[in-house]
């Protein structure tokens, strides 16, 4: 049976409900431009808001992480991941999930005793060390000389951020041939983590101070490519079931032996199948130059770049083989991968066309920085990689053709400048994780609900909810519409949403069945999203939607609406962006 089914099966087992998969672009979070952890859709309901599941929930999330992007090509990098996870929001807490922890793996996927080892809080000024998980692991079987305990890395989400947080525990496994040591070394690289149970115990004030919460949540997370490699006996993730059947149809189209091209093969297998899933998701990401769009076009370019390098001929159709295999093996979890293909192959098909022009562009650039018959510099050798997505290889192969060098040190240099910055603001947003849930936040969430239905009214019936996006300086709404908005339809909709909100009419909540939602008349695209009991927010008969909140008790409280701008997300897709003031 497939890791994840394990997973569910052990945890709706002891009480927890399985809710679907979130998309991977968050919907009203502006902190990430995905979702980077199973919990991060989880934000409001980890800080208090009732869960329409209950109290135990469980899913496999999809995540993707880019803040170390240029690492993958090693055999543990990915950028598309599937992340299972168990909550428990205010129910069970340390010693149910380290039981349950400990019980499945040791008894359902039959991972022995001895190749586990565990780390702890050692605790600080702030809080205490954590003997209540260390006794616990030990009256498992754990032995002491297995526990190793430290600060920074066991604290979540880290010691300077305010606001939830609290101790966790990590499982680490064995993977070597080499017998066990009876000493956890916690550096030593053959130790792998594939758990993590997160005890949000505390509120971290904002003088520095901590204070136990009434209410405690417990957080768990397992990377199903790890696991997998793991228990399949596999040091090289790439070698797993999860992605042999990828790696097989790239051995096929580029005529070459995975063993003896693996970083590049590596590259294509991930950018690939983290291209499928954006493209798929109800989110309609196209690659642009900003945000996601930029991400996934980075990915697709360097996918085609690595095919090029193991001899893929770029004009046949060897992206949409590839495509086709991974939504085959997962549209069976993932049903908008099935019901998006068209789209996908669409968008790396058009990709794949727009970016060998682009590379033309490159050589005649490349042309021109060699004209005067100089070595290339770090800095123009960088601007060739990052402009015209020239592989530093490429540059040095081009270069050694006419005899020059490439400054690759100076190349390296102006790389790790790039690499940090995208790292700093990678962190910067997910630093926000528990964030963007303010009250301004949630008058433009209500805010969405009355231009929705406006624009259902003004322009046309059959429009609907594309995107959506909500920062505490405006919000930003995406819909289906085959023109631009006259200025007499701007005009209308912005009065029509003032109008309601004058009106004061009071936003209600119900909690029902999705058939019911369905049945009752509630707005509710993208529903293969909403786990099977959902909740409906009507703003009196002005509108009614399924929809994750949190919302304003009454319209009243929102202020006046203005639309600032109209203008095209993609084709078929309009955007506006909207202020209250």
């Amino acid at each position: 049976m497939n890791l994840k089914d394990l997973y569910i099966n052990y945890f709706v087992s002891k009480g927890h409900k399985q809710i679907p998969s979130a998309p991977v672009v968050p919907e009203n979070d502006n902190t990430v431009l995905f979702n980077t952890a199973g919990m991060q859709p989880l934000i409001p309901y980890l800080m208090g808001q009732e869960h329409p599941y209950g109290k135990r929930l469980c899913d496999y999330q999809k995540c993707i992480r880019t803040n170390d992007l240029d690492e993958v090509g090693d055999s543990y990098h990915h950028t598309f991941f599937e992340m299972l996870g168990n909550w428990s929001l205010g129910d069970y807490f340390k010693k149910e999930a380290i039981t349950w922890s400990f019980e499945f793996l040791t008894k359902v996927l039959n991972i022995p005793v001895e190749k586990l080892a565990v780390t702890i809080f050692a605790g600080n000024e702030i809080a205490p060390m954590d003997l209540e998980t260390k006794e616990l692991w030990m009256n498992l079987g754990i032995k002491e000389e297995r526990i190793c305990a430290t600060t920074d890395d066991n604290w979540w989400p880290n010691l300077e951020l305010p606001g939830l947080c609290g101790p966790d525990t990590e499982m680490f496994y064995w993977r070597s041939e080499d017998p066990v040591p009876e000493k956890f070394d916690l550096e030593d690289e053959r130790w792998v983590e594939i758990w993590n149970d997160v005890f949000m115990q505390y509120n971290h004030n904002e003088d520095g101070t901590i204070v136990e919460l009434p209410s405690k949540n417990v957080d768990t997370g397992m990377g199903v490519e790890r696991t997998t490699a793991i228990l399949e006996g596999k040091t090289d993730n790439y070698e797993s079931s999860v992605w042999r059947p990828i790696i097989e149809i790239i051995e096929k189209v580029s005529n070459q032996k995975y063993e003896e091209n693996k970083r590049s093969i590596r590259i294509i297998a991930d950018h690939i199948r983290t291209a499928v899933f954006i493209s798929a998701d109800p989110a309609l990401i196209k690659p642009s130059n900003v945000g996601q769009g930029y991400i996934l076009r980075r990915l697709i370019r360097r996918a085609i770049r690595h095919a090029k390098n193991i001899g893929i001929d770029i004009n046949s159709n060897w992206e949409q083989e590839i495509a086709s295999k991974i939504i085959d093996m997962y549209s069976v979890y993932y049903k908008e991968l099935a019901d998006n293909k068209n789209t996908v192959l669409e968008v790396l098909e058009n990709e794949k066309i727009k970016f060998n022009k682009t590379l033309e562009k490159g050589i005649k650039e490349f042309n021109k920085v060699v004209a005067n018959g100089n070595d290339i510099d770090g800095t123009s050798a960088f601007h060739l990689f990052d402009t015209y997505g020239f592989p530093i290889e490429l540059t040095e192969e081009l270069a050694s053709e006419l005899g020059l060098k490439v400054d690759i040190e100076g190349f390296k240099q102006k790389f790790k400048e790039h690499q940090e910055l995208s790292r700093t603001a990678s962190a910067g947003q997910f630093k926000g994780g528990l964030g963007g849930h303010g009250e301004i936040e949630t008058k433009y969430h209500t805010a969405t609900h009355l231009l929705n239905a406006a624009l259902k009214i003004v322009v046309n019936k059959n429009i609907h909810q594309r995107g959506s996006n909500i920062t505490q300086d405006r919000m930003r709404f995406d819909f289906n519409c085959d023109h631009k908005l006259t200025e007499e339809e701007k005009q209308q909709v912005e009065e029509l949403v003032n109008k309601w909100i004058n009106e004061g009419i009071e936003v209600t909540k119900q909690e029902m069945t999705k058939e019911e939602a369905i049945n009752s008349g509630a707005e509710c695209m993208f529903i293969e999203k909403y786990p099977d009991i959902v909740t409906v927010y009507s703003i009196g008969d002005v509108s009614h939607e399924l929809c994750g909140g949190p919302h304003v008790k009454n319209t009243k409280e929102l202020g006046q609406f203005k639309i600032k701008k109209e203008e095209s997300s993609s084709a078929g897709v309009r955007r506006i962006k909207a202020i209250l003031i």
